[in-house]
C-alpha cells in the first residue's frame, strides 16, 4: 500500500479531504492528483469537487454524503477563513423558506469564488468583517436571511417562524448583544420580538453593557 494510501485509511469514514492534506507525503501535486485517482479507482475515497475528496461511509442504502454546509465548512477551515450562510441559503437554514437553493451562497473573509460540487453550485462572495462579528449564529442567519426577504416582503408568517427562532435561543443575552451589529430596520423588529417574549431585563442590560 502507497503511503498516501495509508494515510487514507487513518481518516475515519464521512472525512474531507483536500490534496493539501497529503503534503507533507509529497510536495508534487500533481504526483498526489494521480495517487488520489488510484485510490479512487479502488474505491477508498470519492472525488466531489476538483481537489476534494470524500472518505466514503458506505451503508446499506449507498454513500453518505456530507451536506453542502459540510463542505463549505471543511474549505473553510483549510482556507482559514470564515464563512456565513446568505440569500436563499440562510433562508432555508432558518425554515423561512423550504425552497431547496439551485445555488447555495455563503459569505467569506477569504477570496470569493464558485464552487461546482456534482449538480450543485456553491458560491462564496467576500464580505466585510463586520458580517462575521456576530456572537450568535441566529443573529448573523437573521440579518442575512432578512436582507435577502426584504422589509416590506416580512410577512405575519415569517414574523411567526423568527419568534419562534428568538424563543428557543439559549444564549438569548448574547443574542441581545448582536443587536447594535443589526441594521436598524431588523433590530427594530427584534426588539419587539424580545420585548413581547418578556425579555426586558435583559434587553436592558445588553444595552448597558
Amino acid at each position: 500500500m502507497t503511503e498516501i494510501g495509508k494515510r487514507i485509511d487513518k481518516t475515519r469514514e464521512g472525512q474531507i479531504l483536500f490534496i493539501s492534506d497529503f503534503s507533507g507525503i509529497n510536495d508534487n501535486e500533481k504526483a498526489v492528483s494521480r495517487a488520489l485517482s488510484v485510490e479512487e479507482k479502488r474505491g477508498n475515497i470519492v472525488r466531489l469537487a476538483n481537489g476534494m475528496y470524500l472518505r466514503p461511509k458506505k451503508t446499506r442504502f449507498g454513500i453518505v454524503y456530507p451536506s453542502v454546509d459540510e463542505m463549505v465548512k471543511a474549505i473553510a477551515l483549510r482556507d482559514k477563513v470564515q464563512v456565513q450562510p446568505c440569500g436563499a441559503t440562510a433562508l432555508n437554514k432558518l425554515g423561512l423558506s423550504t425552497q431547496v437553493p439551485t445555488k447555495y451562497t455563503y459569505l467569506t473573509s477569504g477570496s470569493g469564488r464558485t464552487i461546482t460540487i456534482g449538480n450543485r453550485i456553491i458560491e462564496m462572495k467576500r464580505s466585510v468583517p463586520k458580517n462575521f462579528a456576530f456572537k450568535t449564529v441566529l443573529a448573523s442567519l437573521l440579518v442575512q436571511a432578512l436582507k435577502a426577504t426584504g422589509q416590506d416582503n416580512v410577512g405575519e408568517k415569517e414574523l411567526a417562524v423568527i419568534r419562534q427562532l428568538v424563543r428557543n435561543e439559549q444564549r438569548i443575552d448574547l443574542f441581545m448583544q448582536d443587536l447594535v451589529l443589526m441594521p436598524v430596520w431588523i433590530r427594530k423588529m427584534i426588539v419587539v420580538i424580545i420585548k413581547n417574549n418578556g425579555h426586558h431585563d435583559t434587553l436592558d442590560k445588553a444595552y448597558e453593557s
